[in-house]
């Protein structure tokens, strides 16, 4: 099958790393993380929110259950960071190379570091947008860990 470009990136990745993933294409479209976790049968706290914030000037990633926000308190306390915002839409797409509401988790642009919500750890398997609103894949969170070099953080725990 041929990929459009975004998501063709994000299967040379899973495939350079021997990844156990899997793409799929959804026709009516994941926009928000409750279409996705009903497009592929799963729970919401399964589905992965690729967040990008800029945290004292530098892009970070945020990885978040679908059914939490970003808690912008709780990554400036992990991070040491004084000021975090929400990136803007053009900066979505210079720090991660995707569109919004396609971002993938990697390949990564222009992201100095990423945070990935501990609670991920609990399920066999999590899925995360792969590189346009219409794809998603599935992988084992200890992938997505090991694939994004992600630091785990608690933001219940406020640090």
């Amino acid at each position: 099958m041929s990929w459009p470009e975004p998501v063709a990136r994000v299967a040379a990745v899973l495939q350079a790393a021997a990844v156990d993933a899997r793409i799929e294409q959804f026709p009516e479209g994941a926009a928000t993380a409750r279409a996705a976790a009903e497009a592929v049968g799963c729970e919401l706290p399964q589905i992965v929110k690729s967040i990008v914030l800029v945290c004292d000037g530098a892009f970070v990633l945020v990885l978040v259950p679908g059914d939490r926000r970003a808690d912008e308190r709780a990554v400036a306390a992990a991070l040491g960071a004084r000021e975090v915002r929400v990136a803007k839409p053009d900066e979505v797409v210079a720090a991660t190379g995707f569109e919004p509401g396609g971002v993938a988790p990697f390949p990564q642009t222009a992201i100095a570091r990423t945070l990935m919500d501990s609670s991920f750890l609990q399920h066999q398997v999590v899925w995360i947008g792969a590189g346009t609103h219409l794809h998603m894949a599935a992988l084992a969170p200890g992938e997505l860990l090991r694939l994004t070099g992600a630091a785990t953080f608690d933001p219940e725990a406020g640090s």
